[in-house]
Formats: C-alpha cells, sequence, structure tokens
C-alpha cells in the first residue's frame, strides 16, 4: 500500500535519514525503534506530509503521495493534542465539523445530528461514552490519550501515526492502551507505524520492526551521515483463546531480517 523508495532527510549541511526504502502493506503495525536522534519522529512527519523529503519519493496504492496530510493520515502524538477550550464531544465532533462546514467549521441540523452520533460511535470505541461533557483538564492522561485517538480516527484515515504515544502514561494505564490501540487496529482495518523507544512494546504490539540507525560515522563530521534501516524484522501473531478481560494473548516468531 505504502511505498518509501530512496527517502533522505536532510536540514542544510545536517542529514537525518539517508537510503530509506520500505514496501508496507496494508494492515500492518510497523513498530519503528532506535537510539535518540536517529530519526524516527522525522519518518514519521515526512509520511505525515509535515516535512518534506529532500530525495525519494513515496507511493499510496501506486500514485505520490500527497504532501498536505489528508484523512487517509491520522497522527497521534507523545503530547496529547488535544483542545483545552473543547469538551470531549466537541474535541472528536471538531474533525467532522471542519470537513463538512470548512467556513464556519459548525454544523446545524441534521447534519449536526449525524456528526454527533458518529462521534459517540468513536468516543464508546475508545471507551469514553461517559466522558462526553468533560473537558481535558478533568481528565486522566490515559483519557485523555483515548480522545487524542478517537480525533484521529474520526475521519476514518488509512495510515494511523503514532509518535511514542504511551510514553508519558504510568505502565498500568498504557497495558491498558496497548489493548485498546490492537482492538482499534483490527476493528478499523488500520495500517499503523508507530515510534517508540521501549523495544518491548515493538515487539508486544508490531506485525514488523523497524530499527532506525547510522551505518557510518564520522567523528570530524558527525552531521554528514544519516540514519538507515538497519534492521527489519517480520513477526508472525500466534492468537490464543481470549481471556476473560476479553484481551488475547499474543506470541511472536521471527520470520524476516533484513
Amino acid at each position: 500500500m505504502l511505498s518509501l523508495t530512496n527517502i533522505w532527510v536532510e536540514y542544510g549541511e545536517k542529514v537525518v535519514l539517508e537510503r530509506i526504502s520500505l514496501d508496507i502493506d496494508e494492515g500492518a503495525f510497523v513498530s519503528v525503534i532506535g537510539p535518540s536522534g536517529a530519526g524516527k519522529s522525522s519518518l514519521l512527519r515526512v509520511i505525515l506530509g509535515q516535512d518534506t523529503a529532500s530525495r525519494g519519493r513515496i507511493m499510496l496504492d501506486g500514485k505520490p503521495l500527497p504532501r498536505e496530510c489528508g484523512p487517509d493520515r491520522g497522527v497521534v502524538f507523545q503530547r496529547y493534542s488535544v483542545f483545552p477550550h473543547l469538551t470531549v464531544l466537541g474535541n472528536t465532533m471538531l474533525g467532522l465539523e471542519l470537513a463538512r462546514a470548512p467556513l464556519a467549521a459548525r454544523l446545524f441540523g441534521s447534519a449536526r445530528r449525524a456528526a454527533r452520533e458518529e462521534a459517540e460511535a468513536m468516543l464508546a470505541a475508545v471507551g469514553l461514552s461517559d466522558s462526553l461533557h468533560l473537558y481535558p483538564s478533568e481528565m486522566s492522561g490515559g483519557m485523555q490519550q483515548r480522545l487524542a485517538i478517537a480525533q484521529a480516527l474520526i475521519k476514518r484515515p488509512r495510515i494511523l501515526l503514532l509518535d511514542e504515544p504511551f510514553g508519558a502514561l504510568d505502565p498500568g494505564i498504557r497495558a491498558d492502551m496497548h489493548v485498546l490501540i490492537t482492538k482499534l487496529w483490527r476493528e478499523f482495518g488500520l495500517t499503523i507505524i508507530m515510534v517508540t523507544h521501549d523495544i518491548k512494546e515493538a515487539f508486544a504490539l508490531g506485525t514488523r520492526v523497524l530499527t532506525l540507525d547510522k551505518r557510518r560515522n564520522d567523528p570530524h563530521a558527525p552531521q554528514r551521515y544519516g540514519a538507515g534501516v538497519i534492521y527489519d524484522i517480520a513477526l508472525t501473531r500466534k492468537t490464543q483463546a481470549a481471556a476473560p478481560d476479553e484481551s488475547e494473548s499474543i506470541t511472536f516468531d521471527t520470520v524476516g531480517n533484513n
């Protein structure tokens, strides 16, 4: 579905990424790991359309990926990207209102009722159906991240980009979010690309793990070389019977290593 060919990201004389070539199948869950400064977030920003690659091309379904971030891509950041002045319902409806009423950013009558129903269904999917009228300041970190996920999914993107989405959460909440994102990935048929520093998280959630790092380094000019894909590990999930909490026990086999 998504193809990156010879992608380079450079800022002036600094090379961040070099020679990135990837083919990502529809429905994949790709975890991206690597040391700080290896260009993991830069890779996400290029796919999102927030940054432009210096060289190379990105294709979606065989056509050039639009540089502007459209409804085909959603994103969730580590910091909760929610609007503090809007309620949970208002935050989730906003994407629909901006798309359907770009000038007024406000829907009325039957159009508003339809948007509200869509937003309520999405909030139920992320476990926030009882929190429609709360403001972000009244919510925990985990609840705010659920809201950010609802915001990203309300436009039904094909590709969901996650940039350290659970890094700021407590371990117990983080485990709950792992169950949630796995459930949403399957139910909505998403293709997910997730950046994480947590190797265990990368292997627990992903169907494929990419490691970015520099193959070459010049101590006299450290900015000269960028990071590339040094490991590309495909994983096979073996799903056992669901546990009483409806989560699944998953094991993995490494089937590819480039």
